[in-house]
């Protein structure tokens, strides 16, 4: 009966000590899980994740690594890592942009890199570190898993020769082989005529624009001084101007009509070339008037009359009426 409690005694004493220690190593466990917890509440507004669409390739082949980083904006600011172009024989041959995203509150940084090796082996894509400053100042890292790249060689068989070089090998064709392009050429042929036709059917036929009866050489040079005559610029005292412009019409007559070059020669010189021209002899005193009053009013300063004024022009057209060639009418043929 004395042992029975004895044994009783020591029973209740070890229920009661691994009591304690369920306690105690459940209080510990309680302050573990929250010491876990506030690093991972503090530093749980951002997280990185990493994605790779092969683990294996062929050498010069490429893969798709995939960056991705979500963070709170409220919370502070996130760094993108430093990425290098070359780690562990691998290379990074593109660089996609990186692209932002919200999405309740969050924002999402992503970036595709294109990778590649040149040399066989098994190499180790590392973690990417990301740095993150909260508004506080203070600091911490997020980061990528790593991954391992399986680079292979192509196989070859060995055992076998090498092949030669094949010659160029004539491939039998048929016109059905371009039957599309026979048919794209037809089409785009009709199409051109129906252009031209329907541009020849639109297009207007320009109005034919009758023209007079062209002018002779003594019509123009008769309408050139009554032109001159009708401004009345001796009366308006333009006596220099008056006889610059008729000296000037008769000049340009006679280097047209007696093939002269009148334009060029002094008085002098004209009146001397008339005496011995055989068609101008006949005007010599008309010219000899008109440019020794025309010199006086030009050179001189002399005032001309009124009646000279009006014999020059007189003159000036009784020139190219008289100097005007006979026109010569055809025979009529006899029956």
């Amino acid at each position: 009966m004395e042992l029975k409690q004895t044994n009783l005694f020591f029973d209740g004493r070890y229920k009661l000590t691994l009591l304690r220690r369920q306690l105690v190593m459940l209080f510990i466990g309680v302050i573990g899980c929250m010491m876990g917890t506030l690093p991972a509440i503090a530093q749980g507004d951002a997280t990185a994740t990493a994605r790779m669409d092969a683990r294996q390739i062929v050498v010069g082949d490429q893969v798709r690594l995939f960056l991705e980083v979500r963070h709170n904006p409220s919370s502070g600011r996130v760094e993108w890592a430093a990425i290098p172009d070359t780690f562990n024989s691998l290379e990074i041959v593109e660089r996609g942009k990186i692209d932002t995203q919200m999405t309740g509150g969050f924002v999402t940084f992503k970036q595709r890199l294109v990778l590649t090796g040149f040399d066989s082996g098994l190499f180790k894509v590392p973690a990417f570190v990301f740095p993150v400053v909260t508004l506080s100042g203070q600091s911490y890292t997020v980061q990528t898993d790593s991954f391992a790249l399986l680079v292979q060689t192509v196989a070859v068989d060995t055992t076998k020769a090498f092949r030669p070089i094949k010659g160029i090998m004539q491939v039998d064709w048929s016109w059905l082989d371009y039957i599309w392009y026979i048919a794209g050429g037809l089409v785009l042929v009709a199409l051109a005529i129906v252009a031209l036709v329907y541009y020849l059917r639109r297009k207007k036929p320009e109005p034919v624009i009758p023209q007079g009866p062209k002018e002779t050489l003594q019509e123009h040079t008769l309408r050139l001084l009554a032109e001159l005559e009708s401004k009345g610029l001796w009366q308006k005292k333009q006596v220099k101007e008056y006889y610059v412009e008729l000296t000037d019409i008769v000049r340009t007559y006679i280097e047209a009509r007696f093939n002269t070059p009148a334009l060029e020669l002094t008085t002098d010189e004209i009146l001397y070339k008339a005496q011995m021209h055989r068609d101008l002899q006949p005007y010599y005193a008309l010219l000899t008037t008109i440019l020794t009053t025309a010199d006086l009013a030009k050179f001189a300063k002399a005032q001309p009359l009124p009646h000279e004024h009006t014999d020059a022009m007189d003159k000036a057209k009784q020139l190219v009426v008289s100097s005007t060639p006979a026109i010569v009418a055809n025979p009529i043929d006899k029956v």
